[in-house]
């Protein structure tokens, strides 16, 4: 099995694309007005409609009202990173800050509020466990 994407549902798919597109520089892959996909080389972030989810089971999902995941994007600078979001990013949850587990993590809350985490590890164990 393998783990491929994350799934966001917004009342708003172009204005979330527009923050993550320029968040992580990925471009969307566009398949409709009501769902998008941002690909990485290790996982694919998709944000889907409202209008999506009866296709699945209506009212199995609601727009904004996550509290409980946090989106982790792989960085080379975390640091330079925060610097390029300032001004632009709204909701920082907390600057650059070294984590006990090796990695420099910066949180914030995207326009629907769902916390992402840019982290770079910085640990020479950190480092070999997300070593490319």
């Amino acid at each position: 099995m393998d783990f491929v994407s994350v799934r966001i549902i917004t009342g708003d798919v172009a204005r979330l694309v527009d923050f993550y597109e320029r968040a992580t520089g990925v471009p969307a892959d566009w398949s409709n007005e009501d769902f998008a996909e941002l690909r990485t080389t290790s996982a694919t972030l998709a944000i889907g409609s409202t209008r999506t989810v009866p296709l699945f089971a209506p009212g199995s999902a609601r727009p904004a009202d996550n509290h409980s995941v946090i989106l982790e994007f792989l960085v080379d600078d975390v640091d330079s990173v925060h610097k390029n979001l300032t001004g632009f990013v709204k909701d920082f949850v907390n600057e650059p800050t070294t984590m006990p587990w090796g990695n420099r993590a910066l949180l914030f809350r995207d326009p629907d509020g769902n916390l992402v985490n840019f982290f770079t590890p910085v640990t020479p164990s950190a480092i070999e466990k997300f070593a490319r």
